[in-house]
């Protein structure tokens, strides 16, 4: 499949999301061919994940979809939820809006980084652990230029106290 094709596919799923409350995959899948594309249900989850989509809880009852916020469906959407990375000289440490750590996790473990031994999630934080210790600062440079945070939002010697 084309970068393409996922591309209009993200950005289709966007819109679907925005036109109105979607409560399944079923749903979002019969939107996305009634709009001339094709997904699988695997397919779509990784879409969600790697848009950070939510699931969100009715005040009625139930669940449907939620867009992160500022979401636009393009692969620079992530770099959005990033606040900043820093290392503590063991360990990076990357810091996203509040629920979007599970995604831009995802992201990072996705990238298959050799530099990356794992990565744990929680709400609005990541570790990241290096393959190697040596190279604890050349990833945290990596990472932070993955998710466009500039130098100055970059602390590569000691750990982030502050949140955004």
């Amino acid at each position: 499949m084309s970068t393409r094709t996922a591309e209009r596919r993200r950005q289709a799923v966007v819109r679907i999301l925005r036109r109105g409350p979607v409560g399944t995959q079923e749903e979002l899948l019969g939107a996305l061919r009634r709009e001339g594309l094709r997904a699988t249900q695997a397919t779509l989850s990784r879409d969600l994940s790697r848009l950070g989509v939510r699931r969100t809880s009715r005040p009625g009852g139930g669940t449907f979809y939620e867009l992160a916020d500022g979401a636009t469906g393009s692969d620079d959407t992530l770099a959005g939820l990033v606040g900043s990375v820093a290392t503590n000289g063991s360990t990076v440490v990357v810091r996203t809006r509040p629920g979007s750590a599970p995604a831009v996790a995802r992201a990072i473990d996705l990238a298959r980084l050799p530099e990356v031994l794992g990565t744990i999630a929680g709400d609005d934080t990541i570790f990241v652990a290096p393959a190697k210790e040596r190279r604890l600062r050349s990833l945290a440079a990596k990472l932070g230029g993955m998710f466009g945070i500039p130098d100055e939002r970059r602390s590569p010697g000691e750990p982030s106290t502050g949140r955004r």
